[in-house]
């Protein structure tokens, strides 16, 4: 019988933030990059681009899919579609040729729009590499041979429900827990454990739907905390046990999604969404998290996550559907509105920002990359030029000075490193 949690073992409790300590410089090995901030560690850019833009050392057709690239050492691992199957494809990063590949059939059609491709980035830990279906397919390979190590069919399992868009949020492992916002409801399964060598189920969690952002794993005082966004809820769980310490409520019903990652400031959490539902500042107690202000007017994004640096959040306000959406700098720590609000730049357009070098790179969705400074006082924009036709949805990938973005067609790695 399932027990709502269960009792961790001294395995999963050594192992609990070991992966996170052995990143290495270069290595994109997840969803916004090493520590989910969309942050890079060490990497050395380039002050400007040529006005055609920066080398393509190579590119390579793609099929649908608006799932970004990991990139560990050598590999860069490629999650999308073709024909009935999702695929993933270990590729060489640096030539972009395929190392090997693996595939599932899928039967997978979205309930809004046409996007039938996958979603989440993989997550590569502990010789791993971890993906989620749009139909809750989540599977663990061997990340040098791409061998099944297991798998599970979430949704079939759980009672999760693909949603709009089907499974769109990438696991997080912690330690040898691989943590999925499964989406089970009505059987307490909302997030949920397994140990990432067996596949056994560890814990379940939370009655509520899935959402569109990842979890996190952040550093609470003593503990480590994995901070998940359902459907209608922001909650934290210990990640060896899956214990609630606390929630609070952030959603709406309707046609709304969460779909931003939470942002860590000075120890405090910033949560953004669009849909009416604005953004909420929270303050981490012991055991509950308290929520010190929310609107709809600070930064309220529809699915891209906000950068931090020095304090500040850079992200984007507004929806990419319903243009024109403004990229802005806020100080979620100022009182109120008036002060929170740094700079924003009006029809700026929707778009993913990361962050390197104490340079913004921004991948607009019209196909447009641009290289600018981290500034509190104006954008300051240093070079801008049009990469694809297409649209840019997946989420871009930094390593060793490469920069990995894909439209609906075609992946290119652009030479973004200081030489």
């Amino acid at each position: 019988m399932w027990r709502d949690v269960l009792r961790p073992s001294l395995i999963l409790l050594c192992g609990l933030a070991t992966n996170f300590a052995a990143v290495h410089a270069g290595d994109w090995p997840q969803i916004l990059g090493p520590n989910r901030t969309g942050a890079a560690i060490d990497e050395k850019l380039a002050d400007a681009w040529p006005a055609a833009g920066p080398v393509v050392t190579w590119e390579k057709e793609v099929g649908p899919g608006y799932a970004g690239l990991a990139v560990v050492g050598p590999r860069a691992y490629l999650f999308h579609r073709q024909g009935d199957f999702d695929v993933l494809e270990a590729l060489d990063s640096t030539t972009g040729k395929t190392i090997w590949k693996q595939a599932d059939p899928t039967s997978f059609t979205p309930g809004v729009g046409s996007g039938d491709g996958p979603l989440c980035v993989p997550t590569v830990a502990d010789g791993h590499v971890v993906t989620f279906s749009p139909q809750g397919l989540l599977i663990v390979r061997n990340a040098v041979t791409g061998q099944l190590v297991w798998k599970h069919a979430t949704h079939q399992e759980f009672g999760g429900q693909e949603g709009y868009f089907g499974a769109g949020n990438s696991p997080l492992v912690a330690g040898q827990v691989v943590i999925v916002n499964v989406g089970g409801a009505k059987s307490g399964a909302g997030v949920v454990g397994f140990d990432l060598k067996a596949g056994t189920p560890l814990w379940k969690q939370v009655a509520d739907q899935a959402s569109y952002s990842a979890p996190i794993l952040i550093r609470d005082g003593d503990r480590d905390l994995a901070i998940v966004i359902t459907r209608l809820k922001c909650v934290a769980l210990e990640p060896a046990t899956g214990a609630l310490v606390w929630e609070v409520p952030f959603g709406q019903r309707g046609p709304t999604v969460n779909g931003a990652l939470p942002s860590r400031v000075e120890g405090r959490l910033f949560l953004t969404a669009s849909y009416g539902i604005g953004g909420v500042l929270l303050d981490l107690k012991p055991h509950a998290a308290e929520i010190v202000w929310e609107d709809t007017d600070t930064l309220a994004s529809q699915y891209a996550t906000p950068v931090e640096a020095d304090g500040l959040l850079y992200g984007f306000h507004g929806r990419d559907d319903v243009p024109p959406a403004e990229f802005r700098c806020i100080d979620p720590l100022a009182a109120s509105l008036e002060k929170r609000v740094l700079w924003s730049v009006p029809d700026f357009g929707y778009g993913t920002p990361i962050k390197a070098d104490g340079k913004l790179i921004l991948a607009k969705t019209d196909g447009e990359l641009i290289l600018a400074d981290v500034n509190r006082e104006k954008f300051t924009p240093r070079s801008r030029f049009r990469a694809f036709n297409g649209i840019i949805r997946a989420l871009p990938a930094l390593s060793a000075g490469g920069l990995f973005v894909r439209d609906e067609q075609t992946l290119k790695r652009f030479d973004i490193g200081k030489h």
